[in-house]
């Protein structure tokens, strides 16, 4: 199942399915769910209330709520509804989980982009934030900041948590995964590289800096996370390629690894690490310029395009 955010009639901000190109709206379903009890009350403890709709809610809701909106989807390609429905195109999509609670990315989780730095694989996943405002949706227009002149693109699979993951195990940890998505991991690399002390998230986090889509794809349709494809096209030129099943550390092992520190919540998102052709590293290096056309595609998830403004 694809789920969307998207914006609907009038501005408001609705949660679908994509089936057949067309776009099922579940914003009715979503708001109507029951937010089971012992998740209320972590929330409650922080005194935060359930999200009150949107992907947020349906993810807090668990895996039967996506269970019983694929019957819903599913209902609706077989009683004529989908015919009904609009298309893609008339419809302006967002990213599929527009703040999450936080995104959690992973440095140099490739041999070949590790080489390409200089630097031998880590022993453990070098964890990086990337803060959550600087979320972007597919189609988006990204602006290069004022003064930015080295800026970046990575192509990354995301993980979309579905779950409250607490030491987690390596055995246990894809249950903890509601999806996946596209994500690109934007940077400006001055003041990843330039300054002293290095200011790795303000480099990730800038306006922008994190588009994310065009779904979330549901974790029973990619049953294996390390069998895909990511790629990288910028104005057409493939910079990028590579395999997950060549990630130092695997998905379950990332959320193994991180779930022992921090409590991965529903909505949250983990970046896996982008393999080797990043701007950076090239010879000469490749920087972003305004009308630059990004594309950023891993296999069976979909393909997320960005405008640099």
């Amino acid at each position: 199942m694809k789920l969307v955010s998207y914006r609907g009639p009038g501005d408001a901000i609705r949660v679908g399915a994509v089936a057949q190109g067309r776009l099922i709206d579940l914003t009715g379903f979503v708001a109507g769910l029951q937010i089971p009890a012992e998740r209320a009350a972590r929330l409650a403890v922080r005194g935060l209330e359930p999200p009150a709709g949107g992907m947020l809610r349906l993810l807090y809701a668990g895996a039967d709520a996506l269970q019983a909106a694929g019957r819903v989807v599913a209902a609706a390609a077989g009683d004529g509804t989908l015919e009904r429905c609009p298309t893609l195109d008339q419809m302006t999509l967002l990213a599929p989980i527009p703040r999450p609670g936080k995104i959690v990315a992973v440095g140099r989780n490739y041999a070949d982009h590790a080489k390409e730095t200089g630097v031998d694989p880590f022993e453990k996943p070098r964890i990086i934030a990337k803060l959550a405002s600087s979320v972007a949706g597919p189609g988006a227009t990204v602006r290069r900041p004022v003064g930015v002149e080295k800026m970046d693109f990575e192509a990354e699979l995301a993980v979309v948590i579905g779950e409250f993951a607490s030491g987690v195990s390596r055995a246990r940890a894809l249950d903890a995964v509601a999806g996946y998505t596209v994500l690109n991991d934007l940077s400006a690399r001055e003041f990843q590289f330039d300054v002293a002390p290095p200011q790795t998230t303000f480099a990730k986090s800038m306006d922008g800096f994190c588009p994310m889509g065009p779904w979330l794809v549901t974790r029973d349709e990619i049953p294996d996370p390390q069998a895909l494809e990511v790629s990288c096209h910028v104005n057409g030129t493939r910079m990028q390629h590579g395999q997950t099943a060549d990630m130092i550390f695997s998905v379950a092992r990332l959320i193994e690894y991180v779930s022992q520190y921090m409590t991965l919540e529903p909505g949250d998102v983990l970046a896996t690490g982008t393999p080797a052709g990043v701007g950076a590293f090239r010879k000469p290096p490749v920087w972003l310029a305004p009308g630059d056309r990004v594309r950023v595609e891993v296999t069976r998830v979909g393909a997320l395009e960005t405008l640099i403004e």
